[in-house]
């Protein structure tokens, strides 16, 4: 079917069934389809790897547009405390700490976060529900198991909040939807036991857009999750819940979901460590599904250490050891320009043009690179991630199409749509892509690109400009993280600075597939630096 047939059909099905909104998503969603046929995925050899040209910094070869590394004014200096500024909060590792010097308890740090709870999730809307009772049972059994000589790990007794699409044995699982309100898990999804036998207490389950079906929580069926800096903001999406939870003191730690960025938006948003591992690293059953192919599991933190504790927990190794930081001399570090820095606000390209300076002070060996079809990401992720959550969201859909918000329940319709041979292609996209960016990494040892292009943006926005010129927010949220979805490499993202008005900046750091411990390595020496030289 041509497109133009394809669209004129599924535009005429709209209008008989009443949905003339869906109109112009349809147009937009046919646009993605042209660029899908007309993209060349049929290349059966992967990329050869050629060995890029340094940039100006380096040697001779020109300057790519906006990458000039002379020292940036960076708008605000980065700060590992409180985002407003006061009293650091308590970390992981320095909460264990303390437990283990008898400074506090488990019950003590439990008591805090729920009374953080109390105090600001009525404005913040970051749970949607809490735990308390549950949670101070737990703690108790912490205090008492290190009393009697039981230390589970770095976990023992940490207060940890769960992205509401985790399944708890008992409580429901609402994926920030009205549609599943009572649907009540029976079982404790593999991650949520990772972190149970980790010693971890948890305080609640945090809202999110629903489904995970977007990227900035205000499309949920419990309501708007609100920026803890400005509740005016968006925290990011769709784990906004879970960032909030950890920026506003109200747990130690938290997990959530990534599917396009979900957890490294909300992370840079919030001035997080987010951190999405290799694709199937971590277990995902027992956690409701936007789309099965791009679907990741991993933990936001306050650190690069915290984040590694998490991570480590989640795959089975509760007593990890401490992390320890690469050098970054030598270190070789690639920049995409083309495609990843080509659009990107003042207060964004300051910062990262900053902390890459830092990076090359510290002995880095820093390139551009290019990742040839990254026009394409967009098309791909979108036909793949539609198609898959069609299939899933299917029978709910055509029963119960009102129990959705209205966002989201158009963006499903709209993904009805798509064809088989179109997501066919988006696989083809996805395979090429991912030998590309395997390719880059073959003579880099990380990508280094901001997190996201804007800062936290105004609830209800839907368009935002740079350089005068109006980007839909969803587009822009996702146009940084999504690849790594697609591709399934490991990405990190660590706060790297803040803006004029003290928002969040992000920095994020892209690994090997299946070497997410060397990532986290770099991460940590990269985390030291900036934090020394911002």
């Amino acid at each position: 079917m041509t497109v133009n047939g394809w669209l004129q059909a599924a535009i005429a099905d709209a209008e008989r069934r009443g949905l003339p909104e869906l109109v112009p998503l349809l147009e937009g969603l046919g646009q993605s389809v042209l660029r899908l046929r007309g993209a060349s995925f049929n290349e059966t050899a992967a990329p050869r790897a050629i060995e890029p040209k340094r940039s100006s910094f380096e040697g001779s070869a020109p300057p790519p547009p906006h990458a000039s590394y002379a020292r940036a004014p960076t708008p605000s200096a980065h700060r590992l405390g409180r985002p407003d500024g006061k009293s650091p909060r308590l970390t992981i590792a320095e909460f264990g700490r303390r437990l283990r010097a008898g400074e506090t308890s488990s019950l003590e740090a439990t008591e805090a976060c729920l009374q953080a709870i109390d105090a600001r999730n009525g404005a913040l809307n970051a749970f949607i529900a809490v735990m308390a009772d549950e949670a101070r049972a737990r703690a108790q059994q912490a205090d008492e198991e290190l009393a009697a000589g039981h230390d589970r790990g770095p976990l023992h007794g940490v207060p940890l909040s769960l992205k509401d699409l985790f399944d708890v044995r008992g409580a429901a699982t609402t994926a920030g939807s009205r549609l599943r309100a009572s649907d009540v898990a029976r079982a404790d999804a593999s991650a949520v036991v990772h972190v149970r036998h980790a010693g971890a207490v948890i305080v609640g389950k945090t809202n999110l857009h629903e489904f995970a079906f977007g990227t900035t929580s205000e499309d949920s069926g419990f309501g708007a999750v609100r920026h803890p800096l400005d509740p005016r903001r968006s925290p990011g999406g769709s784990s906004g819940g879970s960032a909030v939870s950890v920026a506003a003191g109200m747990a130690l730690g938290t997990l959530g979901t990534d599917t396009g960025g979900s957890i490294r938006i909300p992370s840079a948003a919030c001035g997080l460590v987010g951190l999405k591992p290799t694709i199937d690293e971590l277990a995902t059953d027992g956690v409701v599904p936007l789309s099965r192919t791009l679907d990741h599991v991993g933990p936001l933190a306050q650190t690069v250490t915290d984040a590694w504790y998490l991570y480590q927990a989640l795959l089975g190794r509760p007593t990890a050891r401490p992390l320890s930081p690469s050098p970054l001399a030598g270190l070789r570090v690639g920049v995409p320009h083309r495609y990843f820095c080509e659009l990107l606000e003042p207060s964004i390209r300051a910062s990262f043009d900053a902390a890459v300076e830092s990076l090359q002070r510290a002995g880095a060996r820093v390139s551009t690179v290019d990742i040839a079809h990254a026009g394409d990401i967009p098309a791909v992720y979108l036909l793949i991630v539609f198609a898959e959550a069609a299939a899933y969201h299917a029978s709910t859909l055509e029963a119960t199409p009102d129990l959705y918000t209205v966002p989201v329940r158009l963006r499903l319709e709209m993904a009805r749509f798509v064809l088989g041979e179109d997501y066919l292609r988006a696989l083809a996209g996805r395979d090429l892509l991912r030998r590309e960016v395997d390719a880059t990494l073959s003579w880099h040892d990380v990508l280094v690109l901001p997190t996201l292009p804007i800062v936290a943006p105004p609830l209800g926005a839907t368009t935002l400009s740079i350089d005068d010129q109006p980007h839909a927010v969803r587009n822009l949220m996702l146009r940084l993280t999504q690849l790594f979805n697609i591709t399934g490499h490991p990405a990190v993202t660590l706060p790297c600075g803040t803006s004029a008005d003290g928002l969040p900046i992000g920095l994020q750091l892209v690994g090997r597939r299946h070497e997410t411990n060397v990532l986290m390595h770099v991460a940590l020496g990269v985390e030291r630096t900036l934090s020394s030289t911002l």
